[in-house]
């Protein structure tokens, strides 16, 4: 069977139906600190403990919305899906995030983890699946509850260790993004990013992490906290079957950078499928683009397959990563 006939391919929507349903239903939930969080849930109007529910994290300061047209595929194709934003962002955002210290184990240890509760109350009995993007990868590994994850995908997921950007990139990359961001954010309170088309708006906490020049989590000033307060960080309670995607021109998702992550998951079953442009007939993809709608034929049902399969369909394009 080619990967053209694979399920995943013969029931995809029409596109009709995917603006149909793109328009999630807006919810508020608190984090077990107060934070109020926000975001969209597509659920269907029947419980069924045979459907999964997935929830989607995000890349660093970038709008749950973006995702909105994926999730309303996986709706489509019958999941249940739970789109947010981490405190700080788009719909968690409150008039002015000057002051605001959130880090990025906020994001994960307290906003992932108030998803995953929500799941567990909103979808009893059901699956959880997570799709995680860039960060997002890494903030599934940060909630306590992640042993509830059954699959786990994630894309151009790492945590932004300089050394491990592409090398044609890599000196450009770090004087943005360890050097100017943290400088910017030292002047303002916050980082601008909205106003330099940067990203969003990015709390202060978050980009101490991101600009912090450490090759490990817990050497990152929110990673060490949390090593301090709990003895241990959390990613080892998630076993999911996990499948990250690679991009090979995304500067951000190396080979180099996705695998150390996912020596964090150690109790996963991992594969790393690395996809080049060509293999899709593209020219170049990168890190930003997997999730938007022009990818829908060619990259969204290798993530569909295998949140209903946990496997890779026969003909899925790229190549699988080596792992020691």
């Amino acid at each position: 069977m080619s990967y053209q006939d694979t399920p995943a391919m013969q029931n995809m929507p029409s596109k009709s139906a995917i603006l149909k349903a793109m328009s999630g239903e807006p919810f508020k939930e608190a984090a077990a600190d107060g934070f109020i969080l926000g975001g969209f849930i597509w659920r269907h109007a029947l419980p069924d403990p045979q459907r999964a529910v997935v929830i989607i994290n995000a890349a660093t300061s970038v709008r749950c919305r973006h995702y909105g047209r994926f999730a309303a595929y996986l709706f489509a194709n019958g999941f249940d899906v739970i789109t947010y934003d981490y405190r700080g962002i788009g719909e968690s955002r409150s008039a002015s995030i000057k002051g605001l210290d959130a880090s990025w184990t906020d994001w994960g240890a307290l906003d992932f983890e108030a998803m995953l509760k929500r799941a567990q109350r909103q979808f009893p009995g059901q699956p959880i699946d997570v799709v995680g993007h860039s960060f997002g990868g890494c903030a599934a590994g940060l909630g306590e509850s992640g042993r509830v994850i059954r699959r786990l995908v994630t894309v151009g997921a790492q945590f932004a260790y300089w050394r491990d950007y592409a090398p044609e990139q890599r000196w450009r990359m770090f004087g943005k993004w360890h050097l100017l961001m943290p400088l910017l954010t030292l002047l303002c309170g916050y980082f601008p990013g909205k106003r330099l088309g940067w990203l969003e708006d990015t709390p202060s906490g978050v980009v101490r992490d991101w600009s912090k020049p450490a090759a490990r989590y817990e050497q990152r000033p929110s990673g060490r906290a949390l090593l301090e307060k709990t003895g241990a960080l959390p990613f080892a309670n998630v076993g999911a079957q996990t499948l990250a995607i690679s991009i090979s021109d995304d500067p951000y998702g190396t080979i180099a950078a996705i695998e150390r992550l996912l020596g964090y998951f150690s109790n996963a079953q991992k594969t790393h499928l690395r996809i080049a442009p060509q293999d899709i007939g593209e020219q170049q993809v990168g890190h930003f683009a997997f999730f938007r709608s022009a990818y829908q034929a060619t990259l969204w049902p290798i993530a569909l397959t295998w949140l209903q399969t946990g496997a890779l369909a026969p003909d899925t394009p790229g190549r699988q990563v080596p792992r020691s």
